[in-house]
């Protein structure tokens, strides 16, 4: 039997990131795959952001990160549901799904890499920015989360306001709660200064005293930042070094663990252990 004619009838859509509906200008963020027999779907959104950026700088990455993860979990929840009509009530505005196109797959996870590296990915070529601040920071926490197996089990973007006022815009990356504490961990980074620190810093006393209130646990919020090194915080540069330090301590006074990206490894792990994976 031929290879053709092992391969699986399945139906993809790509999906568009469109910040101005009236421009129309895209890029591909995702695919959406179905096998036709089976009728299993599988979604995949890319793990660079950077096209977006280009095209949006004031893109919300993190929303769109979540939307994957919102998307898969009702694949899974409703098999056999109406494609079309769960992605209308997933996707966001400046989101677009192209219309279904046939392909054969040896598999499914075979035929979402193909078709990512075909529409999504840009190719090694492209010569782009790379991330830096706290991008990517981000960057690198969701790396090791989802090689630990746990990224999808997590919160993201946990609203702040659900814990300390209606109006607080602050988002929490990322956080999960195992028995009887509830760990947060958020990207900080001190490249640009101590702005962010002392976000974070002046959020953190109503952020506990309400994880306390509503989940009736204690919380454990971390900071993510990068290593001094990597700023050029030494001895050599004691002014960078002298504001990489306030911003440590600033969080520190307020309760909030600080850890760099070199720990996220450990952290991960971590997390892998406690929810069991």
């Amino acid at each position: 039997m031929s290879g053709e004619m092992q391969r699986r009838a399945c139906d993809f859509h790509l999906l568009r990131y469109v910040p101005d509906a009236v421009r129309n200008e895209y890029v591909h963020i995702g695919v959406i795959l179905r096998e036709r027999e089976s009728r299993r779907v599988e979604v995949r959104f890319t793990r660079d952001w950077r096209r977006v950026r280009c095209l949006d700088p004031d893109a919300d990455t993190a929303l769109l990160e979540g939307m994957e993860s919102e998307l898969r979990r009702r694949l899974q929840s409703e098999a056999g549901a109406n494609l079309m009509r769960l992605l209308e009530e997933s996707l966001s505005l400046s989101v677009q799904l192209t219309d279904a196109k046939a392909y054969l797959a040896e598999s499914l996870p075979a035929g979402l890499e193909e078709l990512m590296r075909l529409y999504v990915d840009p190719p090694p070529r492209e010569r782009l920015p790379r991330l830096s601040g706290r991008a990517a920071i981000q960057a690198r926490m969701r790396a090791e989360f989802e090689h630990a197996g746990v990224w999808e089990l997590m919160r993201k973007r946990i609203a702040a306001s659900e814990y300390t006022r209606p109006g607080d815009p602050l988002r929490i990356d990322a956080g999960y709660r195992p028995n009887g504490i509830v760990r947060m961990f958020h990207a900080v980074s001190l490249e640009p200064g101590v702005e962010m620190a002392k976000v974070l810093a002046f959020s953190a006393a109503a952020l506990h005293a309400g994880v306390e209130r509503v989940e009736r646990a204690a919380l454990e919020l971390t900071a993510i930042i990068e290593p001094a090194t990597k700023l050029g915080a030494t001895d050599e540069e004691p002014e960078r070094l002298a504001m990489y330090r306030f911003g440590v301590e600033t969080m520190e006074e307020h309760r909030i663990r600080v850890l760099t990206t070199s720990d996220l490894g450990r952290v991960a792990e971590t997390a892998r252990r406690e929810l069991r994976v």
